[in-house]
């Protein structure tokens, strides 16, 4: 392949590794790294930190949820049965929603 990006570059003994279908790698002995998160040019790397911080904190949500779900399941199963059919319904009527909202839009917004 000519032009100033081959799609090999030398290693260390000299020999050529080929890079398969990677990103391509300046005749210049200039390393190319795609790196994800906030680690580049762009990034300071902060955002990983903040990231890590935002799963704990979503941990420890979802760990109280399923906490207070298991205290209402055990301490009073007949308001923990009515929970879940209000919940039933809620889904229902926003489903029931949606149908009567696209049937609307396919008939041209007519009433």
């Amino acid at each position: 392949m000519t032009g100033p990006f081959p799609r090999s570059r030398p290693c260390g003994n000299g020999a050529q590794n080929p890079l398969p279908g990677g990103p391509l790698v300046p005749d210049k002995g200039v390393n190319v790294t795609l790196a994800a998160g906030g680690r580049g040019p762009m990034g300071h790397g902060h955002e990983h930190k903040e990231a890590a911080v935002a799963m704990n904190a979503k941990k420890i949500v979802v760990y109280a949820l399923v906490v207070f779900v298991l205290y209402v399941i055990i301490t009073d199963p007949a308001r923990a049965a009515d929970y879940v059919q209000i919940g039933f319904e809620g889904i229902s009527n926003a489903a029931r929603a949606i149908g009567d909202f696209m049937t609307w839009a396919a008939h041209g917004g007519k009433s």
